[in-house]
């Protein structure tokens, strides 16, 4: 219906860090917001048509790419990224009222949370025992259904604040206070958010075969162009082994001409080079392009190239009535 809401999905339950991610998304608090199970199930909503966008994690500044997220933008239906958000992240142990630190053997949590707080569960509870939960949020949730097979878990403080039947049994357990993680909205293939001058482009470059050289093709397409790789990592395609694509993010906006050019020099070498979106960076720290990668400087060379086109021409054309003299 005209004027109705947008849907968006996300990583669910409610409370995890991908809603509050979603939340800073202007408008967001009046959106109608679905949460979802795994990733491929909130970005499977958008391909269906049951939601505008998905809100995912994709990066986190101590582990590294989401390979979740990674691998399941690179397949199937295309898809666009058109917003990036950050988060800063901190974590709380809970149980169930009335257990004590001692008491816990097992915990739960999502892969990522449990990896930034490794070194402090082996310094303060090296007894205990890690379960793998879907998110922070539904390993939380878990322990009010009774149901579980763990006694506490590790989630986000807003989820402990959220549900007083969660007792909390340590604060800031993260290894690393000043962790983040990155998120970003994707939608279904549209109009590109419009260049802002500090700009991020995110590709996928499948290798177009293993032998030596290979990978330094696919840099040099950035590299003889000026533009700067922030992330690029490698990621097996399922097919067979030793087969890889590289998940690459560049700062810069398909619209610039010298990311544009760096676009069709990949697309020349990899033609499955599969183009994720152009967006705003969420820091907003500006791109320093040097003169010589600049538009106007493509724009020049172009003219300069097509004036020595035109001069060719048009000497051909004068010279066709004469004949060559010995």
């Amino acid at each position: 219906m005209h004027g109705s809401p947008p849907t968006y999905a996300f990583l669910g339950p409610e409370g995890t860090f991908t809603e509050a991610a979603l939340l800073q998304v202007p408008g967001a608090q009046e959106a109608v917001r679905v949460p979802a199970s795994n990733v491929n199930a909130a970005l499977d909503q958008v391909r269906s048509g049951s939601a505008d966008a998905a809100m995912v994690p994709i990066e986190n500044s101590v582990e590294g790419g989401v390979t979740a997220t990674l691998d399941a933008i690179a397949s199937g239906q295309e898809l666009r990224i058109i917003r990036e958000v950050l988060v800063p992240i901190s974590f709380v142990l809970v149980t169930r009222p009335g257990v004590r630190r001692e008491d816990v053997r097992h915990v739960s949590t999502h892969g990522h949370a449990w990896a930034q707080c490794r070194m402090w569960m082996e310094n303060n509870m090296p007894r205990a025992e890690y379960v793998p939960g879907s998110s922070t949020a539904a390993a939380a949730m878990g322990l009010l259904d009774g149901d579980c097979h763990y006694d506490a878990a590790i989630c986000a403080p807003l989820v402990a604040q959220a549900h007083p039947g969660l007792q909390v049994l340590a604060e800031n357990i993260g290894d690393n206070p000043g962790a983040v993680t990155r998120f970003i909205l994707v939608s279904r293939p549209g109009v590109l958010p419009e260049r802002t001058g500090a700009d991020k482009t995110t590709l996928v470059v499948p290798l177009p075969e293993d032998r030596p050289g290979a990978l330094m093709e696919i840099l040099d397409q950035f590299a003889s162009r000026g533009v700067n790789l922030s992330r690029i990592e490698s990621r097996p395609t399922g097919q067979y082994l030793g087969h890889y694509f590289f998940s690459i993010d560049a700062d810069g906006h398909a619209g610039e001409a010298r990311v544009a050019d760096a676009l069709a020099g990949l697309h020349r070498i990899s033609p499955g080079t599969r183009f994720l979106g152009s967006y705003a960076r969420a820091d907003r720290q500006a791109t320093a392009v040097a003169a010589h990668t600049s538009d106007a400087a493509f724009s020049a060379a172009r003219d300069w190239v097509g004036s020595i086109l035109d001069a060719a021409s048009t000497a051909g054309e004068s010279g066709s009535g004469s004949s060559p003299t010995a």
